[in-house]
């Protein structure tokens, strides 16, 4: 069982258009309507491989009784918790080529009884669970260490943590020593001041995170594949996508199929691969299933850190 919670969920739509012109009247060749937050990403990939998940999601208004709605109509089990504040919308606009620009809403601020009652929820679903995930952006007015609060009271518990946050909260929550992290480029660079061009400074960037804390370190990067950090040994892999559509979530179902293939060592870093690159390939935020995920497309080699890491990572 591994459960998630994501402290900011929300409403995505993704507009499917041919180009990205400022100031034009653009028409959409397609549009659709999911549940989202990175936690909700995790659990509806899980959902789709029949590996057992709860979502653990605050709602609040009409926006949130959608998600709520949206996410029961899909099957996911789950924990929901009223709050005072709106559940926030978000907008991607994805072109042929896979790029995606998001406009996402800061969300809505959670009170500290309101964090109490979702970190409970998590406590009482987890059970025999093996792992939280606790995940995404935080909403505003949030404190920077609470992902750091929420791991320690969970690992109070026995219950393995996975962080996959950005900026400040990822930065506090590695002092709470949390199983596994899960950055992408961009947030290794800003986690740790460095750039990251090569993949050798992909390593060396994963490698303080797991000085300052981290027990294991997933790191996306983007079409780059991915690089494992864990024990003492450095695994990396990539997968090709022959037609991108949508690269949102990706990372969350990179983090999914990590996590359900039992998150250890080059086997489980292929799994994860398989099911990200299976995610580019679908529109919007739909996570992949059994007939999408091609594990003999993804390949791994010994991490060469002269290798140059291509931009969009």
């Amino acid at each position: 069982m591994i459960v998630t919670l994501t402290l900011n969920p929300s409403l995505d739509r993704t507009i499917e258009i041919g180009s990205l012109t400022r100031g034009a009247v653009i028409r959409s060749a397609a549009a659709r309507l999911d549940p989202g937050g990175k936690g909700v990403n995790v659990s509806r990939a899980l959902l789709a491989n029949s590996v057992p998940s709860c979502a653990v999601v605050p709602y609040g208004g009409d926006e949130g009784r959608r998600l709520v709605s949206l996410l029961s109509a899909e099957g996911i089990d789950m924990v929901t918790v009223p709050v005072t504040g709106p559940t926030r919308s978000n907008v991607a606009l994805a072109e042929p080529d896979g790029t995606v620009t998001k406009i996402n809403e800061p969300g809505t601020a959670l009170s500290p009884a309101e964090l109490d009652a979702l970190a409970e929820a998590v406590l009482g679903a987890a059970g025999s669970a093996d792992w939280v995930v606790a995940s995404g952006s935080l909403p505003p007015e949030v404190p920077a260490d609470v992902y750091a609060r929420l791991c320690r009271r969970f690992a109070r518990a026995g219950i393995h943590v996975a962080v996959d946050t950005s900026g400040p909260a990822l930065v506090a929550a590695l002092a709470a020593g949390p199983a596994l992290v899960k950055p992408n480029r961009e947030e290794l660079a800003e986690a740790t001041g460095r750039p990251i061009t090569t993949l050798g400074d992909a390593i060396e960037a994963a490698s303080v995170l797991r000085a300052r804390g981290a027990g294991t370190v997933l790191a996306s990067l983007g079409p780059d594949g991915a690089v494992l950090l864990q024990d003492d040994q450095v695994w990396y892999g990539e997968g090709p996508v022959a037609e991108p559509r949508s690269s949102v979530g990706a990372g969350d179902a990179l983090l999914a199929g990590f996590l359900a293939a039992g998150a250890r060592g080059e086997a489980a870093l292929v799994e994860a691969l398989a099911w990200a690159t299976a995610a580019v390939g679908l529109p919007g935020s739909r996570m992949p299933g059994p007939a999408d995920i091609r594990r003999d497309h993804v390949r791994t080699f010994t991490a060469d850190p002269a290798l140059p890491l291509r931009s969009g990572g």
